[in-house]
């Protein structure tokens, strides 16, 4: 597999998750909250939602919204790495990001 495909799918994962992560953390925390690791997700998320305000509709809760966005990553990711890669169907097997990362916990974890 050719390196670019990696390092795009290995950004757009990152981004989408860091994403996930923060409106998660929101349901703890307040944005504006102390605490280190939310800082962080605030501080790193906030000029891609900023990109995406444009198309995030105006009735979406602003907790929901770093959810929202990461919905596009994903949706980007879904459809552009299969047709990176060659494949001809989508699936969740097409992440590279993922498959990796359930490769390594099959190799803990799995039977020998």
């Amino acid at each position: 597999m050719p390196i670019y495909i990696l390092v795009i799918d290995y950004v757009l994962g990152i981004v989408m998750w860091t994403l996930i992560g923060r409106s998660a953390m929101n349901i703890f925390q307040r944005e504006d909250s102390q605490f280190f690791f939310m800082k962080v997700f605030v501080k790193y998320t906030n000029p891609i939602i900023k990109i995406f305000r444009f198309i995030t509709p105006s009735f979406i809760v602003a907790p929901i919204v770093p959810l929202y966005v990461a919905w596009f990553f994903y949706m980007i990711r879904f459809y552009l790495m299969p047709y990176l890669m060659g494949y001809s169907v989508m699936g969740m097997l097409s992440f590279p990001l993922e498959s990796e990362i359930a490769g390594e916990i099959y190799r803990l974890f799995g039977k020998n």
